[in-house]
């Protein structure tokens, strides 16, 4: 069945060589690019160039409001809490695949379809969609779409979920398509050249509070120029002269506070989800063995949820892990398919 489908393009080769798959497969294929800020996350002119290569309408989406509102707003707003927020899952949940997938509804496409390394199944048992990881280890993208929805995942579609980069790259080169070889887009779009600090300096200047850095003990080590400028886990970067390696093991926000300690202070064998979501099923009504990602780049932790009540799981693992930070997604799987996932609030 030949389908209407709204490609989200960035102008980057994954989302190009998406749109190029869904044509050859014989759908009705349309580009669209989302306007967000000045030189932020999508090149316009490469996406537009793509679909004129590829013979395809291309349109665009003023998304600049949503996008402040949303993302920018509560990327700020965290930092200012004392949390480490990871902007990408909000930008996945509120802006594509709600506002942009809106607007593909309401356009009359049967789908929208992105470049993420992810994959959608259907489990005709359970009469559910599942969410798998994608094929490549390297570059899946299912932690950053923990909080789709049943109806969403049955209007989303990642023609290159089953592929590798390096195929990915190489069939655009033979298809002569002009993203081709466009490098890797940066970490966080809208901060330049990653750098967060001088983007909170330039735009929430009231985060640069100055307070003390201390030892777990309390022992007054030095000053700090801010909570916001740190992270639980940080190593490097500290000004801190001392015998062994010292971490960032907790952000004291109301005492304006950053606490140092050992590797082993990080460690936990337990944290705290909120606004948990669940995509093989509704809720989670019993205790569940699974794996646990506590940040993108982060091995897999076997560990026990439970329902903790009100949006609430209890993650408890089999061995104390380090790194698990406030503000950061702790997302659970099953294998390859994607339990669920929420917001660490306690680690």
């Amino acid at each position: 069945m030949i389908k209407r489908v709204l490609v989200a393009m960035s102008g980057g080769v994954d989302s190009s060589l998406a749109a190029a798959l869904l044509q050859q497969q014989g759908h009705q294929v349309e580009g669209i690019t989302m306007k967000l800020s000045p030189g932020v996350c999508c090149d316009i002119a490469s996406a537009q160039a793509v679909c004129a290569h590829l013979g395809i309408p291309h349109r665009m989406i003023d998304l600049r409001q949503e996008f402040e509102r949303s993302v920018v707003r509560d990327f700020i707003s965290e930092y200012r809490a004392g949390r480490t927020p990871n902007p990408c899952i909000r930008c996945n949940d509120l802006i594509k695949f709600q506002a942009l997938l809106s607007h593909a509804r309401e356009a009359g496409f049967d789908a929208l379809a992105t470049g993420h390394y992810a994959r959608v199944e259907y489990d005709a048992a359970a009469a559910r969609y599942l969410l798998k990881r994608g094929t490549d280890p390297g570059k899946d993208q299912s932690y950053f779409l923990y909080r789709l929805t049943q109806d969403q995942l049955g209007r989303v579609l990642f023609p290159i979920g089953a592929m590798r980069k390096s195929e990915v790259r190489e069939l655009a080169r033979q298809l002569k398509i002009p993203a081709a070889e466009r490098p890797e887009s940066q970490e966080i779009c809208f901060v330049p050249d990653n750098d967060y600090r001088a983007f909170l300096r330039e735009h929430a200047p009231e985060v640069l509070d100055h307070g003390e850095i201390v030892l777990t003990d309390g022992t007054v080590v030095g000053r700090h120029e801010g909570v916001a400028f740190y992270t639980v886990g940080q190593r490097r970067g500290l000004g801190i002269a001392a015998g062994g390696r010292l971490y960032v093991v907790r952000i004291d926000k109301a005492g304006n506070r950053v606490v140092l300690g050992q590797r082993n202070d990080l460690e936990s064998d337990h944290l705290k989800v909120s606004g948990a979501n669940f995509l093989p099923f509704d809720g989670l009504s019993a205790p569940l063995s699974v794996n646990v990602k506590v940040r993108y780049r982060s091995a897999l932790h076997r560990a026990t949820i439970r329902n903790a009540g009100s949006g609430g799981v209890a993650v408890a693992f089999e061995q104390p892990i380090a790194g698990a930070t406030p503000g950061q997604a702790a997302v659970f799987y099953d294998g390859d398919t994607v339990v669920g996932g929420g917001i660490i609030i306690e680690g």
